[in-house]
């Protein structure tokens, strides 16, 4: 699997959508087997998206992004995990452990990772969605 992190100064990137730069994570049997570094020049968001597609990348973690953006990204079958903040190597190490979802990695301002798994979940009743997960 290739997992790609949007990064700026060896954190995640603020900002997606204006993002230059990716680090791709490859991983088997939850090992790292490669890593590598790819510039994104173009701002055009289906280029993005689509360059995204064409360096095979399964799962994009990033910071904030814009609605057509994900959307986008999504429709080449790249789940997205949004509004991600902090050091590279700490979020890979908690993508490895299954620990990105902690509220500890969440962007500043983004209520928690309720509101970040949420995004994207169209046509789900998010009172009712969040209530079931309650009783879960």
């Amino acid at each position: 699997m290739k997992v790609a992190f949007a990064t700026w100064n060896n954190r995640i990137a603020p900002v997606f959508d204006v993002a230059r730069q990716i680090h791709i994570v490859q991983t088997e049997s939850g090992q790292i087997v490669g890593e590598a570094l790819e510039a994104l020049f173009d701002d055009i968001p289906v280029q993005k998206a689509l360059r995204l597609a064409e360096l095979g990348i399964g799962t994009l973690v990033c910071g904030a992004v814009s609605r057509p953006m994900q959307a986008m990204i999504s429709a080449y079958g790249i789940r997205v995990i949004p509004f991600v903040a902090g050091d590279l190597r700490e979020i890979i190490q908690a993508w490895l452990s299954n620990e990105i979802e902690h509220d500890c990695f969440a962007m500043p301002g983004c209520c928690g990772r309720g509101h970040r798994r949420f995004r994207g979940m169209h046509g789900v009743n998010e009172e009712e969605y969040f209530n079931e997960r309650k009783k879960a």
